[in-house]
């Protein structure tokens, strides 16, 4: 396997880290920032490592009383934790919780005004004072989430059917606002799996380890293709998601949601203060 890279990116500002499946971009802001990203680069030569020795584990369904020694795969296992009734494995807050482990790095040592570690779109951030953070909706190019210092939420993930990773539903995207990237890389894992029409014809699916012989689903099928849906399939499809998510914002796991499907949006209620339509953002 070849070794983890660290190299800054022409801005001079972001550095780019990448192992394997693993790609982040980091920046920090009203800090010593090259101690920063020497922290980061340090914690993220060993990261994949930690997370192979201990894989098979890691891919099985949640068990509250498994321990492990990584400290990413403890991340993995406490994000995961409150779904443990479904099923989900560690291997759902994998992106997220990598993201917080590299942000905790950086901030070790230091004091910052702001700083986030992006994993393909995952993202852990730190703010103070006045300093927000901004990010685009995947498959929607005029809605974005805004966070400030003074909300709970440190963490922004999304999922869905057209992502990195298999889906049990047919969401295009589902995004979500958490106190850590973890829980909500997890939790937008199981709403997009919600935004479902469970037995649709229009729906294809295929055995998750057909697809990936390794995929820690296993033999549940995933979606691999979505025809033209009607008004009502997409309503009653979007409506199991959103009942789904706003559960989990009434019980505090997360901050809200976005839903997307075939150009629908919905939102969770309680987080539409943290979502806005004022045009593409990107992470800043």
């Amino acid at each position: 396997m070849q070794r983890a890279s660290a190299a800054m990116l022409p801005d001079g500002r972001r550095m780019h880290l990448h192992h394997g499946p693993i790609d982040l971009i980091v920046e920090t802001f009203g800090g010593d920032q090259k101690a920063a990203c020497r922290r980061a680069a340090a914690r993220f030569e060993t990261v994949l490592d930690e997370l192979v020795s201990e894989l098979t584990e890691l891919r099985c369904q949640a068990d509250a009383g498994r321990r492990f020694r990584g400290a990413v795969a403890a991340r993995m296992q406490k994000a995961i934790a409150p779904f443990a009734r479904e099923f989900i494995t560690p291997m759902a807050a994998v992106a997220g919780a990598v993201a917080d482990e590299i942000l905790g790095a950086m901030l070790d040592g230091g004091e910052f005004s702001k700083a986030y570690v992006n994993n393909g779109g995952d993202t852990a951030f730190h703010l103070t004072g006045a300093e927000t953070i901004r990010a685009a909706v995947a498959n929607d190019h005029t809605a974005g989430i805004t966070i400030d210092a003074g909300q709970p939420w440190r963490g922004v993930a999304t999922s869905g059917w057209r992502g990195r990773s298999h889906s049990l539903g047919i969401a295009d995207s589902v995004s979500v606002v958490a106190s850590d990237a973890a829980r909500a890389d997890a939790a937008a894992t199981m709403i997009a799996n919600r935004v479902d029409l469970p037995a649709n014809p229009k729906i294809e699916r295929q055995p998750a380890c057909a697809l990936s012989p390794d995929s820690d689903l296993g033999d549940r099928l995933v979606t691999t293709g979505v025809a033209s849906l009607d008004e009502t399939e997409i309503t009653e499809a979007l409506d199991n998601g959103l009942r789904y998510a706003d559960i989990l914002v009434s019980k505090g796991l997360i901050g809200g949601a976005i839903l997307i499907l075939d150009g629908q949006t919905r939102m969770t209620q309680a987080g539409q203060s943290l979502f806005h339509t004022e045009g593409e953002m990107t992470h800043a």
